[in-house]
């Protein structure tokens, strides 16, 4: 490869041209992200000022497009983040009306976004809302937890939370299909005790549902656990129409984690272990799934040994 040889005069001319393209790339640079741009970014719609007594269902998607005048730092950074920005749209307009339009609460929104970005629109421009009469259910609290726990330590019993039910208010459409409501996390590492904590309710995601209360107690039964091991006689369930099936084996082994208190408790009688024939009637399986249809619910189901048994059938 041949090699450029320059004198030091040379040397100076080609280093004081570099430095002046590297100068000249910078300013542009600054001037470029000096300048103020128009974008559009895509923002989730939060409403505020809901009307009382009055259920609603949006006739838009959740998400709308916010066309933004701001500088090149400010494109950039919006480039970078990765969390899609909220803006809060005010839906006291509806008590007369079954729309909104945005462009009435430019100001409003514009206060939302700091002072170097300014809303220039937000598309689409007129919100819809479809209104129906609001109905009240009550629903069970479903406490949702990610414990670590310190060896041999586990949940023992059923989890309680209280209030047990939330009210849960909107649409009657929208009601119906909640069956639950979930908490946020409960979150603890190392445990080895029981928990009692405050929690409070996971976040309405639809604008037009109520709940309350919006936070519960939860109490999380703690304590030290081992396994047990059983062997459970094997049942055939719907095979009446045989004169008579034989299960191999007829037992299954069950390996179970108890708590230390409850150890004694757990027996044989405890459980029932079933086949079911019409598995093997309708698709014509070659071996049976071992189903257990009755456990106690203080202890844990890890492993059934075997998980499919093989039979013979005497019609």
């Amino acid at each position: 490869m041949p090699v450029l040889n320059l004198n030091k005069t040379q040397r100076r001319k080609l280093s004081i041209f570099v430095k002046c393209i590297v100068f000249s790339f910078l300013a542009w640079a600054l001037f470029a992200v000096s300048n103020k741009y128009i974008y559009t970014v895509k923002s989730a719609v939060q409403y505020v000022n809901i009307p009382d007594n009055r259920a609603f269902h949006p006739l838009q998607s959740d998400t709308v497009n916010v066309q933004l005048e701001a500088t090149g730092w400010q494109l950039l950074f919006s480039t970078l983040r990765s969390v899609q920005p909220t803006i809060q749209v005010d839906l006291s307009g509806l008590q007369s009306r079954n729309w909104v339009v945005l462009t009435n609460q430019l100001g409003f929104i514009n206060r939302q976004f700091p002072e170097t970005q300014r809303v220039m629109s937000v598309s689409p421009d007129t919100l819809y809302f479809d209104f129906s009469k609001q109905t009240e259910r009550k629903v069970p609290v479903k406490a949702v937890y990610n414990l670590q726990f310190s060896k041999q330590y586990d949940v023992i019993d059923k989890v309680n939370v209280s209030p047990e039910y939330v009210t849960i208010t909107g649409p009657l459409e929208d009601v119906v299909q909640i069956e639950h409501w979930e908490t946020d996390t409960i979150r603890y590492a190392d445990v080895n005790s029981d928990v009692h904590t405050v929690i409070n309710l996971k976040q309405n995601q639809r604008a037009n549902i109520n709940v309350y209360p919006t936070a519960v107690e939860v109490d999380i039964p703690v304590g030290e656990v081992t396994e047990k091991i059983l062997e459970i006689p094997l049942k055939a369930e719907n095979a009446k129409q045989f004169s008579s099936v034989k299960l191999l084996p007829a037992k299954v082994r069950l390996t179970v984690i108890v708590s230390l208190r409850d150890f004694v408790k757990v027996t044989p009688g405890a459980f029932e272990a079933v086949v079911n024939m019409e598995d093997w009637v309708e698709n014509d399986v070659r071996n049976l799934p071992v189903i257990i249809t009755q456990k106690p619910d203080f202890c844990k189901l890890v492993k059934i040994e075997p998980q499919n048994v093989d039979f013979f059938v005497r019609k």
